[in-house]
């Protein structure tokens, strides 16, 4: 229906977003920044040790935060986070390819993974978590689990084409892998600063009158709304009670 227009293409939009994050990106390029810090053949386990830390830690961050600060605060907070830190990597190896010097600077690949244990902090407090959380509590009970069946297909669907065209990008973009999904992930900010409404402390079953009704574009999807709903009630009362609406007097 034209009132679930919104909470579909917001549900939809998050789920396509979060894979373009490129979170991807950077748990790939992990155990080789974690090898040009001496790490040698342990790299994969210690970036994995670490990043699956930082996530955890920062996911935690999030269970007490999201319904102190809300969905917004955290999302552009985290996009801002997520932007800059991706930039800085792309900028520091595209400094290093470019002096076609076998070895990053061990001071630049300490810098650089504090901004990988950024990026992930950032994702894992907002993105991550967020893009589930916001469908999840948007959507009407009648259309939830239609809703959230949509939200998943997107999710994989765009994982998988994540998955399949991230070594042909690497292979043509190298560092600029990382320009590309920060280009996306100011897209992403912008979507949220626009059209993503905050839903903190909101009920579902006033979702309708306290959210999008009160939103600058997604108003326009909510008009009848009321007057179907208390249509639809009248006429459920009127035959619980024996009454045909249909009859004439």
């Amino acid at each position: 229906m034209r009132r679930n227009r919104p909470q579909l293409i917001i549900a939809v939009a998050l789920q396509i977003f979060q894979q373009f994050t490129g979170i991807n990106a950077i748990m790939f390029y992990a155990p080789v920044l974690f090898d040009t810090l001496g790490f040698g053949g342990d790299a994969s386990l210690y970036s994995a040790v670490i990043t699956g830390a930082v996530n955890v830690l920062s996911t935690i961050v999030s269970i007490y935060s999201v319904d102190k600060l809300g969905r917004r605060v955290l999302l552009l907070e985290a996009g801002f986070q997520m932007f800059l830190s991706q930039v800085v990597i792309a900028i520091i190896l595209g400094i290093k390819l470019s002096d076609h010097s076998d070895d990053l600077h061990k001071g630049y690949a300490i810098f650089v993974v504090i901004m990988v244990c950024t990026f992930v902090s950032a994702f894992a407090w907002s993105w991550g978590p967020l893009g589930w959380l916001i469908p999840s509590e948007t959507f009407p009970l009648e259309t939830r689990s239609a809703g959230q069946s949509v939200t998943v297909c997107v999710n994989l669907l765009f994982t998988f084409v994540i998955a399949q065209a991230f070594l042909s990008m690497l292979c043509h973009f190298k560092y600029g892998i990382f320009l590309f999904f920060s280009s996306w992930v100011l897209v992403m900010s912008v979507f949220v600063f626009f059209l993503v409404p905050e839903t903190k402390n909101v009920p579902i079953e006033e979702m309708t009158e306290r959210v999008w009704k009160k939103h600058w574009l997604w108003k326009r999807f909510m008009d009848g709304v009321v007057d179907e709903e208390v249509g639809n009630e009248g006429m459920k009362n009127g035959h619980a009670k024996g009454f045909d609406p249909n009859s004439q007097l």
